[in-house]
């Protein structure tokens, strides 16, 4: 009697997790982010062993890729990548991309090419299996409050890439953003660019918003839009020249990333046209589209 009891209770359960998930956005929004999360710890675990076969080595980034991408299959969410062919070169460079939140590691592996490691932070290094995975991967890890160490690393990390030929990929603003801009960014990315003398490839990932957002909870399916731009030389730079250099990358990225914001906020006007109501509002007058002109994004 107490089995069937307890077979029901759980039946029941599940049946309303079914309702929640279907009705609430909000647990729609933490069940999918925690199977994120689970995906990417089981992924870990399974291939870490695989991985240490090889030991250490920019090779087991293939089995990372392949281990996230299909997770743009579950949650429906299509991946536009624009001007990829400017990645085909066979020299060392630095890739530098924004950085809005864990689902970059989707847009991450649909274009880093071969022979490239992200630099991340060094907490992620202690994270268990997932850890494990990324430092024998070769992910290069950097003590972001240790100054000295940092200057340390980039300045290894110079070395390396034309000794070793590999590309680095790196977020310049240091930290996840969902705001509609993109924040001010680091310079140790630029630094290692001029000290290496190789060129850097600025890619920027269009705005989640229509699709994903911390703040409201939100997360459905969507598409995303990756642009790589043209390569900017560093060739003859020294140190001095950094901070333009910084400067006119970030310039670049964020013209790239307005226009894409400006397309999507068209794209949702077309899809969501005002009622006849409200055809001739303006602004101020509680037009349905007054809010987002002004918020600027739904984050």
């Amino acid at each position: 009697m107490e089995a069937v009891l307890l077979q029901g209770l759980l039946l029941l359960l599940l049946f309303a997790a079914l309702l929640l998930y279907q009705h609430n956005a909000a647990f729609n929004y933490f069940c999918k982010v925690a199977f994120f999360n689970c995906w990417v710890v089981a992924m870990a675990t399974l291939l870490s062993p695989l991985a240490a076969l090889r030991g250490r080595s920019v090779e087991n980034m293939k089995l990372l890729r392949a281990a996230i991408r299909p997770l743009k299959h579950l949650y429906g969410i299509k991946m536009q990548v624009w001007g990829s062919e400017h990645l085909n070169t066979e020299e060392p460079y630095v890739i530098v991309c924004n950085h809005q939140a864990s689902l970059d590691l989707m847009g991450m592996v649909e274009v880093i090419p071969d022979r490239c490691v992200p630099i991340a932070k060094k907490e992620l290094m202690y994270m268990g299996t997932v850890g494990w995975a990324c430092w024998l991967s070769g992910i290069i890890f950097i003590d972001r409050h240790k100054r000295g160490d940092a200057i340390g690393v980039i300045s290894q990390t110079a070395k390396t890439i034309r000794r070793e030929n590999i590309r680095v990929l790196i977020f310049p603003e240091g930290t996840r953003n969902q705001d509609k801009s993109m924040l001010p960014f680091k310079r140790g990315a630029f630094h290692l660019a001029v000290q290496a003398q190789v060129p850097i490839f600025p890619i920027v990932i269009s705005p989640y918003w229509d699709f994903f957002s911390s703040k409201d909870k939100k997360f459905t399916s969507g598409t995303c839009t990756i642009q790589v731009l043209p390569r900017i030389e560093t060739q003859g730079l020294s140190l001095k020249d950094v901070p333009e250099l910084t400067e006119t990358v970030r310039k670049a990225m964020v013209d790239v990333f307005s226009e894409m914001a400006a397309n999507q906020r068209g794209n949702q006007r077309a899809e969501h046209p005002p009622l006849p109501c409200c055809a001739g509002a303006t602004k101020g007058t509680g037009s349905p589209w007054h809010k987002g002109d002004t918020a600027g994004s739904s984050d």
